[in-house]
């Protein structure tokens, strides 16, 4: 009956969790007290490693980053071969797993997609045989339909970019001197965050005034010309390229989340946003581990520039389908007005919203002010982290794996085409989870709601953020003296100083920080939609996005007194201010609830 396949699902669930739980502990243990190779000579094999032929990254300001510490850090073109105790059998594989990167990062993802099934998995065993999905309101399902056809293909021309956005730029001519190449990388890089800093709040203002699906297909449009600027070897153009791309980024950030929201209001359903911001963040998780794919395949084609090329494709049909899809939407106060007649036109003018006013909007509102502030302070954080994994991952895969290697000048190769698929996985976990504990659905035997509020999830997950993005940020390099000499410190410093248990430390805390982004892009949007005034919702969206620029921009200038590490810590200090703004709304929200 139904009550013995839910008992059959939950159990099946809790295994799969109980060794998931357990596995981590095992890698760990694994990693810190393996010492060498056991070598014989009659069970020798000598195998070349599998390098990851693309440098990838993760999110610029519009979606993946190949950085220049990637290719550097990569290590010579050559293979490296590992001279490894190969016993027969299933303990081949399990050898191949500890004693290569590719093998042990894929064996992370496989664990780490096996957590999300087994999440599912407990989430449908807790449901009534999908009755919530039978029960979904018509409008919301339209709603979502049309929402997510659209967000998904522009994300997939997003993340597409992203793998060779280094790459495409060093390899131009700019007719400099030698070696400046990648001095000239860095400033294209540059602006685009310049871009998006300065013409954010216009472009904000220009898609609540004309229309959210006009600034979507604009989006599009400016986005192809970005891309197809990679295929022109002159600086002028690439450059108006990266200045277009930023003001896209401004759109895709700001555009397709207003139409939804604006939207759902008009349809009466807005509290079916977190659910929509849930699907539609997993989804992109899934569509980036995707593009990854399909950019590698574009690329071996038709080199750097092919996936530029073919997001173009994708920007296209988005745009199509967003033109036949959607209905036009501008903010409240605007769309409540008429243009016939001149008086009817300038009031029209005087309602449409402005930069100013939504500055004194913000400044109105705490609550506004501290959704904002964490919204600049984690995305900021997230855009540092993009800058500095690729070295940090690299070194400690190196320190660890070298000692598999039979030819210890020889360069270990770090997966980071595997590393970058672990952490989508690791977000499509994290919205897995907002889906499952914010759900409206979660009701105990007399009805009561158990969903946790979305001001609790995002304390929470900003706090595990922090506390990751600390973790990390301590394992890589050497413990301050001065911190050392501490004694919980010492003991910690002490418990990880092998390379196995460094290894295994910082990726269980970068894992554990991209689960987190995976939770805070629905958790921000249902945020956004909750606090942000839609009179003014695309302009205040984008405002934030001065100061978030800002940081990145300033920690990128700093990179070579800061170091990985160092850059890395204050992502720490951002996280853990994006925290107090998170303590500091709920308890604005508390007490809200208890004067009402």
């Amino acid at each position: 009956g139904t009550s013995n396949k839910r008992m059959r699902s939950r159990t099946i669930a809790t295994a799969v969790t109980t060794v998931l739980c357990l596995w981590p502990v095992a890698a760990a243990s694994a990693f810190a007290t393996r010492s060498a190779p056991m070598t014989k000579p009659s069970a020798i094999s000598s195998s070349p490693m599998r390098r990851s032929d693309v440098s990838i990254g993760r999110r610029t300001e519009s979606g993946l980053v190949g950085s220049d510490a990637i290719s550097r850090s990569s290590g010579s073109p050559s293979s490296t071969s590992l001279s490894l105790s190969i016993p027969r059998g299933g303990a081949a594989a399990v050898s191949e797993l500890m004693t290569t990167p590719n093998g042990a990062f894929n064996a992370a993802l496989a664990v780490l997609a096996a957590s999300t099934a087994a999440l599912k998995l407990g989430n449908r065993s807790d449901g009534d045989g999908g009755s919530d999905t039978q029960a979904k309101d018509p409008k919301v399902k339209s709603l979502q339909i049309k929402f997510l056809s659209v967000f998904w293909l522009l994300r997939m021309a997003d993340w597409l970019q992203g793998p060779y956005f280094y790459q495409v730029y060093a390899s131009k001519s700019f007719n400099t001197a030698a070696g400046s190449a990648m001095t000239w990388v860095s400033r294209l890089f540059l602006t685009g965050f310049a871009s998006t800093a300065v013409f954010g709040p216009l472009v904000g203002r220009l898609c609540d005034t004309y229309g959210r699906k006009a600034g979507t297909l604009a989006f599009s449009l400016l986005y192809s010309l970005g891309a197809m600027s990679t295929r022109s070897n002159l600086l002028g153009v690439l450059l108006l390229g990266r200045v277009l791309g930023g003001i896209g980024t401004s759109l895709l950030f700001s555009a397709p989340e207003a139409w939804l929201v604006g939207e759902a209001g008009r349809e009466g359903v807005e509290s079916s946003l977190g659910e929509t911001f849930g699907l539609a963040y997993a989804g992109d998780s899934i569509v980036a581990i995707l593009a990854g794919q399909i950019a590698g395949l574009a690329a071996a084609q038709r080199g750097p520039s092919g996936p530029f090329e073919v997001s173009v494709g994708f920007l296209v049909l988005g745009g199509l389908l967003a033109s036949l899809l959607w209905r036009e939407n501008v903010a409240s106060g605007v769309s409540e007005t008429s243009s016939d007649g001149d008086e009817d036109s300038s009031e029209d003018e005087k309602s449409a919203p402005t930069i100013l006013d939504a500055i004194k909007v913000v400044r109105a509102d705490p609550k506004i002010m501290l959704v904002g502030s964490m919204q600049s302070l984690f995305e900021a954080a997230m855009y540092i982290f993009v800058l500095n994994w690729p070295p940090a991952v690299s070194g400690v895969v190196s320190s660890y794996f070298a000692k598999f290697a039979s030819d210890s000048s020889a360069a270990i190769g770090t997966p980071y085409g595997t590393v970058f698929s672990c952490f989508m996985a690791c977000c499509l976990l994290g919205s897995t989870v907002f889906g499952q504990l914010t759900s409206s659905s979660r009701v105990d035997k007399d009805g009561n709601s158990k969903a946790v509020s979305t001001e609790s999830f995002a304390l929470g997950m900003l706090v595990l953020a922090a506390a990751a993005m600390g973790t990390a940020a301590m394992t890589i390099g050497t413990v301050p003296s001065a911190l050392a000499s501490l004694p919980v410190i010492g003991k910690l410093a002490g418990l990880v100083s092998s390379p196995g248990a460094v290894l295994s430390t910082l990726m269980l805390a970068l894992f554990a920080f991209e689960a987190c982004v995976g939770m805070y892009f629905p958790t921000i949007g249902t945020l956004r939609s909750k606090y942000f005034p839609d009179s003014h919702r695309g302009v205040v969206m984008n405002l934030f996005g001065i100061p978030l620029n800002a940081m990145v921009v300033t920690v990128f200038l700093s990179i070579e007194r800061l170091g990985a590490r160092g850059a890395l810590g204050v992502s720490t200090a951002a996280l853990s201010l994006a925290a107090l703004c998170g303590l500091k709304l709920k308890t604005l929200v508390n007490k809200s609830e208890e004067d009402s």
